[in-house]
């Protein structure tokens, strides 16, 4: 590695200089690299000899900006399988967020610091706390990517992600439990519900309500997949937003789930009534296609929530003044947290009282894991005082027995 002065005359007779980094790669190429100061070519220098013993230096020609690995990064993505609404995310956040500030960085340029920056430049630019996590997810994923074809050793994201595992648990910011009432509908306001649903929406909120499934799994729900004399429900396919059939989202999500009587009644009538469709769909619009998940909030769960009175304010008033409101809760997903309250409170409390792992089995959950994370603090505590005076009742007559 060495570091010398080249000095020359342009045509035009100006004296011009520069200092010129002359070295070896990992890969035993020779490179050299041009700086205007001499600082800066021995800083270059400096770091790229420990780079270069560590095997960890890739040389900046012969590496890829930010953009042409995200436009490989979508390559890869798509030869993988990843389902369109997967591989549009990515989109997204390549052609939105990260090519516009960063798309012609260099990958060796992408340090700790420099990431750093970049994420306080997406907040300076709008981007939300969300959005600027999800962004760098997507650029630590592109990194990856990079680093699987040779052109780049370092990932930042992961290494700064791997830094930040490494505090103290208590320095966690603490994840937000769903409430009942704020995001888990109560058992007066899913009453409320079915009270209120009506019309060809009535079936589909009354399966969604006591069986838990996801939107996107109630999309591709067939007849075949419902046993009405068993009262057995089996989840093998959804529909993503696109209308194409897949998998659930995990292995577990393939599953089977019982049905409670008022269930297998409502079906069985449905059934009679229900569109003819190609696919045997349970739930399909009214010409037999997939049903549309929009269609599904705008005339079914938004109308039936503002008809149970499950409203809130919206803050704006409507044309003749009037204080607007809107849904209280947003999405199905509030239906199937209100199931998974439902399998876990006690059958004095009118639930089903059952074990973590029958509610992980009825949920779909891919682990114990996910179901304690997000439902753990529903789980009925022990009486932790009836418990301690036991304790202590036991404690004393052993000591009496002692003394005795």
């Amino acid at each position: 590695m060495s570091v010398r002065k080249r000095e020359w005359t342009t045509p035009k007779g100006v004296e011009k200089s520069a200092w010129i980094v002359d070295y070896v790669d990992t890969t035993g190429k020779r490179r050299l690299k041009t700086f205007r100061l001499k600082k800066e070519a021995d800083q270059f220098a400096a770091t790229a000899t420990v780079e270069v013993r560590e095997g960890v230096h890739v040389a900046d020609s012969a590496t890829v900006t930010i953009e042409e690995a995200g436009k490989l990064w979508l390559k890869s993505g798509g030869a993988a399988g990843l389902e369109r609404t997967s591989l549009d995310q990515r989109k997204q956040h390549l052609n939105l967020h990260i090519t516009p500030l960063a798309g012609s960085v260099k990958l060796t340029k992408v340090t700790a610091p420099w990431l750093r920056s970049f994420q306080d430049e997406l907040r300076e630019t709008g981007r939300s706390a969300a959005m600027v996590k999800r962004v760098t997810i997507s650029l630590g994923s592109i990194l990856a990517d990079a680093q699987a074809r040779g052109l780049v050793i370092r990932n930042a994201v992961h290494e700064l992600s791997r830094a930040r595992s490494g505090t103290k648990s208590s320095e966690k910011r603490a994840k937000a439990r769903l409430r009942v009432g704020v995001d888990i509908p109560t058992n007066a306001e899913t009453k409320a519900i079915l009270d209120a649903a009506a019309g060809r929406y009535r079936p589909l909120l009354v399966t969604m309500i006591f069986t838990g499934i996801r939107a996107s799994e109630v999309r591709g729900l067939r007849w075949d997949d419902v046993d009405l004399n068993k009262a057995l429900l089996h989840v093998r396919q959804r529909a993503d937003r696109y209308g194409d059939m897949g998998m659930p989202k995990s292995e577990a999500g393939q599953r089977t789930v019982p049905l409670p009587p008022l269930v297998v009644n409502t079906l069985k009538e449905w059934k009679l009534a229900c569109p003819a469709s190609k696919e045997g769909l349970v739930f399909p619009n009214t010409v037999g296609k997939i049903e549309d998940h929009q269609n599904m909030l705008r005339r079914g769960l938004w109308p039936t929530m503002i008809a149970a009175g499950l409203t809130v304010p919206t803050g704006k008033p409507d044309e003749n003044g009037e204080a607007m409101v809107e849904p209280k809760y947003s999405g199905f997903h509030a239906l199937r947290h209100w199931y998974a309250s439902w399998c876990i409170n006690r059958k004095a409390d009118g639930g089903l009282e059952l074990t973590p792992k029958a509610v992980q089995t009825r949920m779909g959950h891919s682990s114990i894991q996910v179901t304690f994370d997000t439902y753990g603090h529903l789980f009925p505590a022990p009486d932790e005082g009836e418990e301690m005076a036991a304790a202590e009742r036991a404690l004393f007559a052993i000591s009496g027995g002692k003394s005795a």
